[in-house]
């Protein structure tokens, strides 16, 4: 079954959709398949999920989602997000 990665950020625009476009390369580097999209905070707390990129702080307020939930300090560190993708798809 194909894992679903959403990218969250406040405003569910710029970031989020910057980072979808690093993950959905960094998932192809690593000869893999997942749906991944981009939400605001709001419509993330009621999507379903296997893994939930965010900010640091997003993340918090996502704390007891049915999704893994990763926050990073820094959203275009692709290096980390590598190592989490690897992981956990």
């Amino acid at each position: 079954m194909m894992k679903k990665v959403l990218i969250v950020c406040g405003n569910g625009l710029g970031s989020s959709f910057i980072v979808e476009m690093n993950v959905k390369k960094i998932v192809a580097e690593l000869g893999k398949e997942a749906e991944v999209g981009h939400t605001d905070l709001t419509s993330a707390k009621s999507e379903q999920a296997d893994l939930i990129i965010a900010a640091k702080d997003i993340a918090d307020q996502l704390a007891g989602h049915s999704a893994k939930v990763v926050g990073l300090t820094n959203l275009l560190d692709n290096a980390k997000i590598k190592e989490i993708l690897a992981e956990n798809i």
